[in-house]
């Protein structure tokens, strides 16, 4: 059986976080997906449990990190190439995110990042397959 792997993150405002990642392109998983949570599928094995911080906070008993101001998590998301990573971080941007920095080039791997609306780090990279 194949692994699967679930990220849990806070969220502010569910609707418009799940508006945001449409458009970079994702979809959502309907099944796991209601007025508290969104299942945001990367991949058929990778998803991020998108939940409003209400929600969240019956899991823990922890406060909820302040995403803008620390860094609780840092989500490297594979691409196909180095135009896919700059694309994702354009639409990311068009959709109301902000980048942190600017891309890095190390000549085997190329990433940029982008930050969603929550705050979360997300950095998209490619790497050249071995030769």
């Amino acid at each position: 059986m194949a692994r699967q792997i679930y990220v849990n993150l806070p969220v502010r405002e569910l609707g418009r976080t799940m508006d945001f990642f449409t458009a970079l392109g994702f979809g959502f998983n309907p099944q796991y997906t209601n007025e508290d949570a969104a299942c945001l599928v990367l991949d058929e094995n990778i998803m991020v449990m998108l939940l409003t911080e209400p929600f969240f906070r019956t899991f823990t008993d922890k406060a909820i990190c302040d995403s803008a101001k620390s860094m609780e998590v840092m989500l490297a998301v594979t691409c196909a190439s180095r135009a896919e990573v700059d694309e994702m971080v354009a639409k990311a941007v068009a959709a109301g995110g902000t980048t942190p920095r600017e891309p890095q080039d190390l000549g085997f791997m190329y990433s940029h990042a982008f930050e969603d609306l929550d705050g979360h780090t997300w950095e998209p990279f490619y790497m050249e397959p071995e030769t």
